[in-house]
This record gives structure tokens, sequence and C-alpha cells, in this order.
């Protein structure tokens, strides 16, 4: 799958297309309203020479609201966690790896020692594919619901979600196992990332359990000569299952001028722009853990197992949260396509789950299962011996102009198990090797330095000084060349909901710029 992605980005061909995004005005507050069409319905903008025909028809002309549709809308929470959903979360929310949701939710599971409580199970079993909650569970919910936030947060009737098919419901969803341990009242018993995790299933849980959240939302169409521009926005009127759980949404709580249907507005600028249909996403951990689980490929119990193993024996590395293929794995990939076909399928796995739930279920006999697949493997095997050759892969070495210390050589760029290393060509008579560090064009805030990216021992990049130990300049966060229009100190840059957010260094000066 993850090969097949590749493919499909390195195939992908790219095409125009335009926006124009009208700014306007209305008691004197200002909002944006995007092109949608003419009189005729939507039109796509394809070229340059589109957007300058509408902007020519519009220039001079005015802007009058056509129509406003108001509504209310109601959004229900989302089912509590299964494995699947949970380390999907828990990679977007937490950052944390499958592996690593799955180890502490393990530690979750099988007991912490809680003060005042002894060694106490906080999870249930968290290798699930069911949102089945019990009954007592939910009754404790709304108990506490009722006591902590009200009647009103209390959902109309217990919420019972939708199963998917073909799972095996085994166990429930994995929520708390008391969900008056509030994650707040033991935080000093559970580890930072005990914490973490044990909050996320807490919160989606008694989310679950809620009332809807409810909004006001608008939408409004402006004409302009045969031009119709459209606007929407939203504010939050009743919070509901969002006073514990927080969900993504573009357009949640967007707040318009007041508006009137025939009001001209005033225009005070036109921005049109050039963009370019993007490629398909490479897989993360959280977009492949989906797919495995859309396509029925693995158990709860393996999605985790597959990602390191395919990372551990070389098939596929990271690039920052991104799984990419290497040679290796495309090789593998490859050789398997053209002599396993049939097994490789993605058909061929999901239907093998459906065949071991089958023997599971004692509808069909294993030993016939095993039987109708061996024989087929067997010849492929055999085919395959006959025809594949000794394949050797060459290491790709890059030479740097950094000399070893040691003995003078170049230094040439390898490739190991955390990343890329400096290595003298040397060995093994010469066996001085250190870590690749790649230099910011960002001057220390410090000294006279450079600003490095580093990884800490767990493997989280941070950034610091090249003039370490001397220099003890470090940061979570990345600098840039940016200045403080407030204080002069350095900006550092970090995405925030997939937004650029930039921040003043200077922990006594609150200044912060968000782009888009």
């Amino acid at each position: 799958m993850i090969c097949d992605r590749e493919k499909e980005i390195k195939e992908f061909v790219a095409k125009e297309y335009w926006s124009i995004t009208a700014k306007l005005s209305a008691d004197n507050k200002t909002f944006e309203a995007k092109f949608f069409g003419d009189k005729n319905g939507k039109m796509e903008l394809e070229n340059k020479e589109q957007v300058e025909h509408v902007i020519r028809n519009i220039e001079n002309s005015v802007f009058n609201v056509s129509s406003i549709k108001k509504q209310e809308k109601r959004k229900n929470p989302l089912p509590p966690f299964t494995t699947s959903t949970l380390q999907q979360e828990a990679y977007k929310k937490l950052n944390f790896t499958t592996k690593k949701t799955m180890s502490i939710a393990q530690q979750l599971y099988e007991g912490i020692e809680i003060k005042k409580h002894g060694s106490v199970g906080l999870i249930t079993y968290m290798r699930t594919d069911s949102v089945r909650v019990s009954e007592e569970a939910q009754i404790n919910a709304k108990n506490f619901i009722n006591s902590f936030f009200g009647e009103k947060y209390i959902a109309k009737s217990p919420r019972n979600f939708k199963t998917k098919k073909n799972i095996q419901d085994a166990h429930e969803a994995i929520r708390p196992t008391y969900v008056e341990m509030n994650p707040e009242e033991i935080k000093d018993s559970l580890t930072n990332d005990q914490y973490k995790l044990y909050k996320l299933i807490w919160s989606r849980f008694l989310a679950s359990q809620m009332s809807e959240a409810v909004y006001d939302t608008i939408s409004v169409d402006i004409l302009c000569k045969d031009y119709l521009f459209r606007t929407s926005g939203s504010t939050i009127k009743f919070e509901g299952f969002l006073k514990v759980y927080s969900i993504e949404e573009d357009d949640d709580n967007i707040k318009l001028p007041e508006i009137q249907q025939g009001e001209n507005l005033k225009l005070k600028s036109i921005e049109p722009k050039q963009h370019f249909t993007q490629p398909p996403s490479r897989y993360t951990e959280a977009s492949l853990v989906k797919a495995l689980e859309e396509n029925g490929i693995g158990r709860p119990s393996t999605y985790a197992p597959i990602i390191t193993t395919i990372i551990e024996r070389g098939y596929v590395e990271r690039e920052k949260k991104n799984l990419v293929a290497t040679e290796l794995g495309e090789i593998v990939t490859d050789l398997l396509k053209e002599y396993f076909n049939s097994i490789v399928d993605i058909e061929f796995t999901a239907e093998m789950e459906r065949k071991l739930d089958e023997i599971e279920e004692g509808k069909v006999n294993w030993k016939t299962v095993i039987e109708n697949f061996y024989e087929p493997l067997k010849e492929l095997i055999k085919i395959a011996e006959d025809n594949i050759g000794k394949i050797t892969l060459e290491e790709q070495v890059e030479e740097t102009d950094i000399l070893c210390e040691k003995c003078g050589r170049k230094m040439v760029i390898k490739k190991g198990k955390y990343g890329k290393f400096l290595a003298c060509p040397g060995y093994p008579d010469c066996k001085n090797a250190k870590p690749m560090v790649e230099e910011l064009d960002v001057d220390c805030p410090n000294c006279n330095g450079k600003i490095v990216v580093r990884k800490s021992k767990k493997g989280k990049v941070f950034y610091g000084c090249n003039n370490y130990p001397e220099c003890n300049f470090v940061s979570w966060d990345k600098p840039t060349n940016a200045k403080c229009p407030e204080c002069g100190s350095l900006l550092v840059e970090k995405t925030v909901r997939g937004k650029k957010q930039y921040k003043c260094i200077n922990k006594q000066c609150n200044y912060k710029k968000i782009e888009g």
C-alpha cells in the first residue's frame, strides 16, 4: 500500500485552478467571500485569463446581499475509541506512534498505583474493534455528567453507536473503568504520557454520552453583476459534548458581521490566487491504520506490530511524520507482485481475515482453509525459487567536505537504524563516526553560532546552538530569522491545527501571529 501510494504520487500530474476572494465590509467589520460562479451555477476557474475576465467585469460594481439563510445545526459526539481510532487520535493529538500508544494503553489497562486507591486498572481492554458500551458504564457516565456539568449536558437517551460489519465485538469500546477517576485528580500518580493518553480516552468516552453541540449557522449569497460570491459562518449556541472533547473543524466558530438582505457591501479588495491540485498524501501511521481497517487488513492487535515490522526490516522509513518506502521495500514489493500477486492483493488479505473469522465461528473447517491456501502457495514458492536470483543492494554513500579528525579522509553520509550519520570511509582501520547535524540559516540569539537541528534520546526534534556546550541555547520550536515587532527577540515557528504560528521566544513577551 505504501509503495502503491508512492507510485501514485510520482505519476500525479498537477492541474492548475484559481480562486477569487473578495474582502468586503459591513457594519465597519471586514469579512471574506469566495467566488462561486454565475447565474447558471458553479464555475471552475482554470486559468489566469478566466480570472482576469471576471475581475474586469466586476470592477467598480456593487456587491449586493441577495440571500441570507440562517439555520440551527446540531453535531453529535464521536463514539468511544476502538483500537484503530485510539491509535489515529493519539497520533494526531499527542504525536504518539502506534507502538507507543499501545504500550502506554497496556500500562493503563494492567494497573497503576493511584494514591489512596492502590493499584487500579484505569481502562478497559485496549484491543477491540467494537464501540459497544455496557449499560452500567452508561449509567455511571450519566451520573457523573449530571454532577459535574448539569442535567442539560446529559444525552436525551443513552447513546448506542452503530458497529461496522465483520467485527469480532469480543470486548466493548476502550473507556475508563471508573469514570469518576478524573484525569486531573489522579495526575500526580501518572507519568506525563500516561496522563495524556488516559485524559484522551476519558474525555472521548465522557463526550460520547453527552448532549450534542448546537450551532447557529449563516450562509450568505452576494451578487456582483451576474457573478455570485458566497460566505458562511457559525457560532456555538450550546457547547454540549465540546465542553470536554474538542473536534477540529475549520468553520466551527466563524462570526460574520450583522448583514441585511438587499444591503450593499463595501469592497476592500479583490484577491485572485493560483492553485495546483495536490497529489495524494503519503501515509502517516494514523492514516495507514485507518486504511488497514477500511480494507479489512489485520486486527486491532496487529496494526501497531505491522507498522513496527516494516520499519525495523528497512522496507519503510519515516520522513518527518510520513512513511516512505525504501529502495529495499520497493524491490521486495515488486518481487512479491510478480511472483505472489494473488497473495499480496488487498482483497486476498481481507478475504483471509474473513475466513479466519468463519473458522472461529465454526462455519468452516480450518484444515480445508489451510489446504486451499497452502497448495497454491507451495507451487508459487517453487516458481519463485527457480527464477529469482540473488539480489544485493549496494549501500549508497555520499561524500562530504567534512574531514575525519582522526585520519584526515573526507567523511561520507551513511544510513543507520536511527537515520543518517557521518562515517569515515576508512573503516575498519578508522572507526570514527558522528551524528549528522542539519544546520539552519539562523543565527543563535545568545552567541555567534548557528542554530542546528538535534534529536532527544526519545527521537523528538529540538533546536540548539552548534557551539554547545559553550552555548546552552535550546528550543522545541523552530527558530526563524524574523524578529519580534514588540521586543526584538527571535520568533519561533510551530504548526497548530494545520496553521503556522509564530511566537516570540522571550517568555516575558506575549507576541503571537497565526498565518492562514
